[in-house]
């Protein structure tokens, strides 16, 4: 079943040991990101302040922090179990041409759309309404770090629409706070949301923003799932969920918005108002540096009688995050996959912070297949903004940083096996000499044939005879080698 709210989430942690209640008073300015990153460099539970100085709301953090919290928000064991159900649905027909993959598009769409949302007149998140003073302040929002602009809201669900066919999206993007009733609105250029307010900037109309705190971790999750544009994020969350989500009217603008939700922020972005935003202590663990957003203004704040806020904080890994995104990789190799059928398995290793490192493995079946892959990876959604590529052939274990390192070490020769390319890279990049553009490495880790221009023989892995690995099996068992 899935989770009717966050606080029944929070009780299913705590049931299980995931979850740790500190009663301890907390300052919400940098006291409490130092105490979560020691928890999650520790590896450690999800933490509830019920405490917060000059706050009477308690802040949940770390709740997705490790693989079997973020498992537990999806309502599975394990995140491969949502996985082998995607491939299940693209394997019985999976389709060969690329016009085929294209018609296969909406046979999937349909598929996740099992559990559309269901709009509801009645709402949790609206017990409480703040219409004609809405203000910030009795949210107990954090300062992460000390070079930061100010407090950021870190996890919110941004919900937008397409002015032209009033398609919803809902995406995560950090809001940096002005004032009481204003925040920035960090919308990258490529992200779905930056689409929707560029076609409200040339109309010269407000944009109507809603932004929900405290979901159903499920409903959360989905806002940071990179699907296609033609779906709408609370349909993914309803396939995840196995429920469809509830949904309800927003009281100040035409939105509807997760109706148990925590606490609801409506308003709307000028197009013709920037303000800077930032800095900002990242997911890489470097500072991003300030630049002009989009302002958010706040019209009505609705919430629960008493609400929890969550936040989470990011720097380098491991954090929270990172888990998130390990759920990605997972759930969406086999989409993935249907694109690009010769690829095995892959790994985002978590110090490549999700858009630095992929690791691929692939069935190798042409010279230069790799290479294929790495320029099909570089055309692929926001697989376009990976910095290096490496590939491997398919009985190579990409979940081994150890292994993937040893065939790079060992197969490559740099001038023929590395690939340089130019393109788009993710705005958080901080290498390159202009922002958002630069250079991207593809790695040719596999054996090479002689029709790749290797005149010699590849040597053989070093293997035992089978024969002997059953006897060792059978005769030394009991001592547990």
């Amino acid at each position: 079943m899935a989770y009717q709210d966050l606080s029944d989430f929070i009780r299913k942690l705590e049931d299980s040991g995931q979850l740790k209640r500190i009663k301890t008073e907390v300052s919400a300015e940098l006291e409490v990101t130092e105490i979560t990153d020691r928890i999650s460099k520790a590896y450690g539970p999800a933490l509830l302040f019920e405490k917060v100085k000059g706050y009477s709301i308690p802040i949940l953090i770390n709740a997705f922090g490790s693989y079997e919290r973020m498992a537990m928000a999806l309502h599975v064991k394990n995140v491969d179990e949502i996985a082998q159900e995607i491939a299940n649905l693209v394997k019985p027909e999976i389709p060969s041409s690329f016009i085929d993959k294209i018609k296969f598009i909406p046979h999937l769409l349909m598929t996740f759309s099992k559990f559309p949302p269901k709009t509801v007149k009645h709402a949790p998140c609206q017990e409480v309404v703040y219409e004609t003073e809405p203000s910030l302040a009795k949210i107990p929002i954090i300062k992460c770090w000390p070079g930061d602009g100010g407090k950021f809201i870190t996890l919110p669900l941004v919900f937008t629409k397409n002015l032209k066919t009033g398609n919803r999206n809902v995406g995560m993007y950090r809001m940096h706070v002005y004032d009481d009733k204003t925040t920035g609105m960090h919308w990258h250029i490529h992200h779905d949301g930056a689409r929707h307010y560029r076609d409200y900037q040339r109309e010269d109309k407000c944009m109507p923003v809603a932004v929900a705190l405290g979901c159903d971790p499920a409903i959360t999750y989905a806002a940071t799932a990179p699907v296609p544009p033609e779906v709408d994020e609370m349909v993914f969350a309803g396939f995840l969920r196995k429920k469809n989500v509830e949904m309800v009217a927003c009281k100040t603008i035409d939105m509807e918005v997760p109706a148990n939700a925590e606490i609801i922020l409506e308003g709307y972005v000028d197009p013709k108002e920037t303000h800077i935003e930032g800095p900002f202590g990242d997911h890489t663990g470097y500072y991003s540096p300030a630049d002009y957003y989009p302002v958010f203004h706040i019209t009505c704040i609705t919430q629960r009688r008493e609400p929890i806020y969550p936040t989470t904080i990011v720097g380098k890994p491991p954090m929270e995050d990172c888990y998130m995104g390990k759920a990605t990789e997972r759930l969406f190799l086999p989409l993935l996959k249907l694109m690009i059928p010769e690829i095995i398995d892959m790994n985002l290793p978590l110090f490549g912070v999700f858009h630095n490192f992929a690791f691929l493995s692939i069935d190798k079946r042409y010279p230069f297949q790799a290479k294929k892959v790495m320029h099909g990876i570089w055309g692929m959604g926001q697989m376009m903004f990976t910095k290096i590529i490496v590939v491997v052939d398919k009985d190579v274990n990409v979940q081994s940083v150890d292994e993937v390192m040893w065939r790079v070490g060992n197969n490559v020769d740099p001038r023929r096996d590395i690939t340089f390319v130019d393109g788009p890279l993710d705005a958080l990049e901080h290498a390159s000499a202009l922002p958002k553009i630069g250079s991207k490495m593809g790695i040719d880790a596999t054996k090479k044939w002689p029709e790749e221009g290797f005149p010699r023989e590849w040597p053989d892995d070093i293997k035992m005879s089978p024969e002997v690995v059953n006897l060792v099996n059978k005769k030394w068992n009991l001592y547990g080698i």
